[in-house]
Parts: structure tokens; C-alpha cells; sequence
């Protein structure tokens, strides 16, 4: 079979969710047989200057990529105000792209084009027009309930009001385009059941995040050590800054009062300056770590406190495959299938995090049963290559039946 992969940005290197999605699907995929090409926008924000491929991109059949200048601008901003169309996804939504797309469908039949998230939906229309490939659309989260959760903890009234604005013109084009695709890819059950609440009516296949674990397997050496804190993300993405802002705010002080000898180690992409030049007792600020997997793995205890966002954290499965205790909001679990202090702790509120972290330091060594209890969840129920057999046999039911009713 073979596949066409449209991304809103080059997924490499695999230090976000997004990217490690795609990546651990795409590979799957090509394992089983699929021959699988990407048409990637090369965006101003995660620009890939590379002349070769990453070695770990070698799957793919063919990637072709378009130079994309996305930068926000405020006027632009300020014309899609009046115009009444969303900026969210006016930013993707570029010719060049379109004609490539165009030019490659011309030149290949696909058995399916797989769009990698909301964002690449005003290129339906052109695969229509080139191809008899089934649209499939994979959804990484409801798009527009990410926003509506940011503007709901925006406290300044002007800017709270305009990310409602744009939260509503993104609600609309997200609820017009849903019965266009061919095949829905919620990443939750719960997502699912929320686009049919919105009008879907088409044919969907829940398909959660299945990670390629390529930190190799876990290790518990830092359990026999005082356990530290430890977050990473990226932070360019509002509710990544949003949440550790309000535990560094809100739920760092009491918890540095009651346990002054435990540290947290932040990391991250696209640190703003204001972290970087951060000065809290026991915190420390390592900016963009060379090595996800070492940083991760040198503390035991994974701080998640989400406070908006959607679909599912691959941060989170990353740490549970790491053999991590995660501590994570109800927010961030979205999707993912744990028990509380069996596989992770849930905490909502500042009083929640300081009693999972008193109940992390009191199990003493036994809180690495936590640890293998996580890295067990993970491969049992997120393992890429069963997702992807999943995936596979719907897609040839997908183009049987499209050339029965041809």
C-alpha cells in the first residue's frame, strides 16, 4: 500500500509529541510493508537546514518538503479579525504547498493521503481534484478545545477576548471540515465522542499515540538516590509554558517549604529568556538538553501540571516507557489509560502535587514499583507496531470498499 504523509512541520528532531507521533507511526507502517512518503512544510519555526535525512527518517520512501514562513503577525492577525477567517489555520495554508501537492499527486497514486493534524485540511480540496487516494485525517487533538482551555486562564479581559475570538473561528472551520474525510483518527475515544457530539457522522478508528522507544530500556538507578523533580517539554506551546508557570507560581513554594532538600530540573525547546534567567531555591534550569532520554532518566519523578491542551502527552508515555513515576493533572492523562498510584499519581491542585510528592518520598526505594509498573502500562497498551497492525487492516477495508462502490 502505498501512503502519502502531509505534516505541518518537518518531524525531525524527535523532541516534541507531534513529531514522535508521526514518526512512530510512519515507521510502523513502513515495517509492514507500506511504501510511506512525506510532503512536509518546512517551517520558519522548526526550519530543518539539513542537505541528507536524519538516519532515523530512512523509513520513508521519498520526503519532499516546502519552505514555509509562518511567523505570527500581528497584521495579519488583524486582517483575518476582519475577515472573519481563522488565523490558526490561514498560517498553513500556503500555494506553494498546494501546487507541490498537486505536482506529486500528478506523478503517483496514492492509496491513501493521511493528514497529520486539523491544520492540513484546506488541502483536501486539491487532493480531490489530483487523486482517488483516501482522505484520512489524524487528528492529534480537538483543536479548538485546546484553545478554548488557554483562554479561559488568560486573566488580561483584551487578550482573553481576542483568544476567544480566534477560539471561535477555529470551532467553526474545525466543526465544517469533519465530514469530509474518509477516516477520522481520534488519538482518544474521548476526542471521538467529541467531534460526533460537534456533527461527525463518518467512519472513525480510535488511534492513540504508539511511541518508538528509542531510549532503549529503562533503568532505576536513580532510585537509590534522594528522588528529584524533573520537566520537559516544549516550550513554545502555550499550555506547556502555562502549566509549568502555575507550578512554579502556585505549587513550587509549599513544596520546596515541606521538602527543602528535593530539586526540580527543568528542560526545554524554545525556552523563553525569562526561565532561562530564573532564580528559585532548588530549581535548575538546563535549557535545551542534548539528550532527552538522560535527562529523563536521571530523575525519578516526572512533573506533568497541564492545565489546558488536548489529546494525548507523549511526554508522559515517554516517561512511563522510562520506567518514571509520572505526577501529572487530570488534563494531561487525557487518553492514556493508568491507575492512580499504581502506574502514576493524578494531581490537580497545589495541595494534590505536595501530597503525591510527601507520598513519592515516604515509599522510600518501593517507589520504583511505581517506576516498573509505569514502563509495564506502556508496552502493554502503546506498543507502535500493534497500533499500526490495527490501523493497516482498516485501511485495506477502506480502499476495498472504495473500489466495490467505484
Amino acid at each position: 500500500m502505498k501512503l502519502l504523509l502531509l505534516t505541518k512541520k518537518f518531524p525531525y528532531p524527535l523532541k516534541d509529541g507531534e513529531s514522535q507521533a508521526i514518526h512512530g507511526l510512519s515507521k510502523s507502517l513502513s515495517e509492514l510493508g507500506c511504501e510511506v512518503s512525506l510532503l512536509a512544510m518546512n517551517t520558519s519555526k522548526h526550519f530543518f537546514s539539513g542537505t541528507e535525512l536524519p538516519e532515523k527518517m530512512a523509513h520513508y520512501r521519498e520526503v519532499r518538503t516546502v519552505n514555509v514562513d509562518n511567523t505570527i503577525s500581528p497584521f495579519d492577525a488583524l486582517g483575518n479579525l476582519v475577515r472573519g477567517t481563522s488565523y490558526h489555520i490561514s498560517r498553513f495554508d500556503i500555494p506553494e504547498y498546494h501546487t507541490a501537492l498537486a505536482k506529486w499527486l500528478s506523478e503517483e497514486d496514492f492509496a491513501v493521503v493521511q493528514l497529520e493534524t486539523l491544520y492540513l485540511s484546506p488541502y483536501v480540496p486539491t487532493i480531490r481534484r489530483n487523486s482517488s487516494a483516501q482522505v484520512v485525517m489524524r487528528s492529534h487533538n480537538v483543536e479548538h478545545e485546546i484553545w478554548e482551555r488557554c483562554s479561559a486562564n488568560i486573566r488580561f479581559a483584551p487578550k482573553r477576548w481576542y483568544l476567544r475570538h480566534l477560539t471561535r473561528q477555529l470551532k467553526e472551520y474545525e466543526t465544517a471540515q469533519l465530514n469530509q474525510y474518509d477516516l477520522l483518527l481520534p488519538i482518544t475515544d474521548r476526542d471521538g465522542k467529541r467531534f460526533e457530539r460537534m456533527g461527525f457522522r463518518g467512519e472513525r478508528h480510535v488511534l492513540p499515540i504508539g511511541l518508538d522507544t528509542v531510549c532503549g530500556e529503562p533503568t532505576y538507578d536513580s532510585y537509590r538516590e534522594t528522588p528529584s523533580l524533573h520537566f520537559i517539554g516544549s516550550l513554545d506551546w502555550l499550555p506547556n509554558l502555562e502549566g509549568l508557570q502555575w507550578f512554579l507560581n502556585d505549587v513550587w513554594p509549599e513544596m520546596h517549604r515541606r521538602f527543602p532538600e528535593i530539586e526540580f530540573h527543568i528542560a526545554g525547546r524554545n525556552m523563553p529568556q525569562s526561565l532561562k534567567q530564573l532564580r528559585m531555591k532548588n530549581v535548575v534550569v538546563h535549557g535545551e538538553v542534548d539528550c532527552a532520554c538522560t535527562f529523563v532518566s536521571a530523575h525519578s519523578i516526572s512533573i506533568v501540571p497541564l492545565l489546558s491542551g488536548g489529546g494525548m502527552r507523549a511526554k508522559i508515555l515517554e516517561a512511563m516507557s522510562l520506567g518514571r513515576v509520572v505526577i501529572s493533572s487530570s488534563i494531561g492523562l487525557e487518553g492514556i489509560s493508568a491507575k492512580h498510584r499504581r502506574d502514576l499519581f493524578i494531581a490537580d491542585t497545589p495541595a494534590q502535587f505536595v501530597e503525591a510528592v510527601e507520598d513519592c518520598l515516604a515509599r522510600g526505594r518501593k517507589l520504583e514499583r511505581i517506576g516498573r509498573a509505569a514502563a509495564a502500562r506502556f508496552h502493554k497498551k502503546y506498543d507502535r507496531r500493534v497500533l499500526a497492525e490495527k490501523l493497516l487492516e482498516r485501511y485495506h477495508k477502506l480502499t476495498a470498499q472504495a473500489v466495490a462502490s467505484a
